[in-house]
């Protein structure tokens, strides 16, 4: 390979390398920092699982906060269990449209339509952090890929650069 050309390569691979490895360490760096801020607003909010009464799949919970994305997802289905309980099932648009069909006027329609309201506004809060927990993840997964890709390229330049 003549002088210009291996020159040529070595540049662009370092050069993409060392934009690949900046890159990465951006992504990484965001992502740690989603995390502790998603962690930091759900320890804030001091949301713990209850004692007793958790289905035994979510046992090992119980008395912890919420203080991740996991835990922020198993709390919401938890939530989730409570409302379709404490509503036979339905929906808030299903009990909005019975209280509009009984002219508005039914006040235990009301209250289970309050409930179910504020039960699936928690729980899509919640569900939200664990959103935001996957995409930092995500992220941090993505930077150390590019990273790793970026180091390679770079020494790959280095190793034309050598054989010059």
């Amino acid at each position: 390979m003549d002088n210009v050309r291996g020159l040529t390569l070595m540049l662009l691979l370092g050069g993409v390398g060392v934009g690949m490895l900046t890159a990465g360490a951006v992504m990484t760096v965001r992502g740690m920092r989603g995390k502790e801020e998603i962690r930091d607003e759900l320890i804030r909010q001091k949301i713990t699982f209850p004692e007793k009464g958790l289905p035994a799949e979510h046992g090992r919970y119980a008395g912890r906060r919420v203080e991740n994305g996991t835990h922020a997802r198993v709390f919401s289905e938890m939530i989730g269990g409570n409302v379709r309980k404490a509503t036979g099932g339905r929906s808030y648009s299903e009990i909005s449209a019975d209280l509009h069909a009984a002219g508005g006027k039914d006040e235990k329609l009301a209250e289970l339509r309050q409930t179910a309201f504020m039960g699936e506004t928690l729980r899509a809060s919640l569900m939200s952090a664990y959103q935001a927990w996957q995409v930092t993840s995500l992220a941090i997964g993505l930077g150390a890929v590019l990273m790793g890709s970026g180091a390679a390229l770079v020494a790959a330049g280095t190793v034309l650069s050598a054989a010059q």
